[in-house]
């Protein structure tokens, strides 16, 4: 009678069966677990040696203008190792450095409409639309605001000249309120909030080198936010402030002091404008500084992520120049 019983053969396969069972078992016990602790399908996380690893760092970028403290004429020619940084006092090591005139930039182009305008605003729109078509070049944007007591954007982000001029020239004195998406009523002139709201509505959204060209006397009636929180809304998106400091030419009441605290800050310049031909003079001045900026950046050597505000000074190893550029930033928080 032949024998029924297991061959070694037989005897060895049964185990190798039971011991890919096992695995089977334990891999289906692994991706029950791994589902359960992903109720909403997310991806299994990987083993930890192949996790990638995250280092996150806080790029502080600069944009400067240097001048020469005597003939005020701008300086387009330093390199990287011409520049000191430092942060709270600490120093800097800069790790990106370009003065590449043709870095495209984003403006929003804000326009005083209130009542005190009303002798300059046909001014205003002639230069500003010159200035528009002279300064754009491939790949710049900008939006036009205009504010009195409310905020409306007049024309998005847009390369095309023929937009911007027609939202220029369609500014009016104290037009009727909410007609555009930022509008946002106020008893008297929403100065304060019209910064507030194009820096953290539109600029926020974009990149690169930013800057709010504004026409103003800076004089604020009704904004529901302060100045400094105009201020602070700029240096956290990166915008450069310039203020072209213009009112009534009977009765020049600006407020000059506010315009100077704003673009101090945020690295621009005020300039204060007088009669037509100081508003054409104003407006080469932006345009220049515009198109000579430094671009610097560091990695602060502070890690917190505390959303405290630090202190930022840069110089020049040539006594005789000025560096224009914003006094500050808010660190990342959380």
């Amino acid at each position: 009678m032949r024998n029924r019983g297991f061959t070694p053969v037989c005897i060895l396969f049964i185990v190798i069966a039971i011991i890919l069972a096992a695995g089977s078992s334990a891999i289906r016990s692994s991706a029950s677990l791994q589902a359960a602790q992903n109720p909403q399908g997310a991806q299994p996380q990987l083993q930890q040696s192949q996790q990638p690893i995250r280092v996150e760092v806080s790029l502080v970028n600069l944009f400067a203008t240097v001048r020469d403290k005597h003939s005020k004429q701008i300086i387009s020619t330093l390199e990287q190792s011409d520049f000191n940084v430092s942060e709270d006092g600490v120093a800097q090591k800069i790790s990106f450095f370009s003065k590449d005139s043709k870095l495209p930039v984003t403006l929003g182009l804000l326009v005083d409409t209130s009542g005190s305008e009303q002798n300059t605003l046909g001014a205003e729109q002639e230069a500003a639309a010159r200035f528009l078509s002279r300064i754009m070049r491939k790949g710049d944007l900008t939006a036009v605001f205009s504010f009195d007591t409310d905020t409306d954007l007049l024309a998005d982000f847009t390369d095309d000249i023929g937009v911007l001029d027609r939202a220029v020239r369609r500014t009016r004195i104290n037009a009727p309120s909410g007609q555009g998406p930022l509008s946002q009523q106020g008893p008297g002139t929403v100065f304060y909030d019209a910064v507030y709201l194009a820096c953290h509505d539109k600029l926020a959204g974009e990149a690169g080198r930013k800057a709010l060209i504004i026409l103003t006397d800076a004089q604020d009636e009704g904004s529901q936010l302060r100045v400094q929180d105009a201020i602070e809304v700029a240096q956290r998106t990166d915008t450069v402030v310039h203020i072209l400091l213009i009112g009534d030419p009977y009765h020049f009441n600006v407020n000059e002091g506010v315009a100077r605290k704003i673009t101090d800050e945020t690295g621009g310049r005020t300039i204060v404008v007088r009669n037509e031909k100081n508003l054409e003079q104003a407006f080469d001045q932006i345009s220049e500084e515009l198109r000579s900026q430094y671009t610097i950046g560091y990695t602060s050597t502070n890690p917190a992520r505390d959303g405290s505000y630090r202190k930022i000074k840069v110089e020049t190893n040539r006594k005789e120049l000025d560096v224009l550029t914003r006094r500050g930033y808010y660190a990342p928080k959380g």
